[in-house]
């Protein structure tokens, strides 16, 4: 089994502080204030990577889903260096007609087969999940 690699890149300057970047050269400001915190963004990476596999897999599915809102709410330690110990993460999916145990199953697939980002935190955060379906 062959290894896939990936490259990011940070460049600090001080007029923009620290700037990352994806091999796409599509940027991040991460700087205070006025930029997005490092631990924010371990969160984002994981709600990010779930829904996408969420998405994929309800539209396979045929479900009518017009809108995912996904929000990531985590706990740290008081004390450097700010430790996680749980992520929990809501998942809202907006549509018509969409089955509450397919957005259930489409979670857990994502969980358990596709997302890389949790399958690198799951044994060393506590993540739990809820969802909920809103017809519209």
């Amino acid at each position: 089994m062959g290894m896939a690699t990936d490259t990011v890149q940070l460049n600090w300057n001080p007029e923009e502080q620290f700037v990352l970047s994806d091999v796409e050269d599509y940027r991040i400001k991460m700087k205070r204030p006025g930029g997005v915190k490092p631990s924010d963004m371990l969160m984002m990476a994981l709600i990010g990577c779930s829904s996408v596999d969420v998405v994929e897999i309800l539209h396979k599915q045929r479900q009518d889903l017009r809108e995912l809102k996904v929000t990531a709410e985590s706990t740290q330690d008081e004390d450097p260096p700010w430790r996680f110990r749980s992520i929990h993460i809501h998942y809202r999916a907006v549509g018509r007609g969409i089955d509450l145990e397919k957005l259930g199953k489409a979670i857990k697939i994502s969980e358990e087969k596709y997302c890389s980002v949790y399958a690198t935190l799951k044994d060393a955060i506590e993540i739990t999940h809820d969802y909920e379906v809103v017809e519209g």
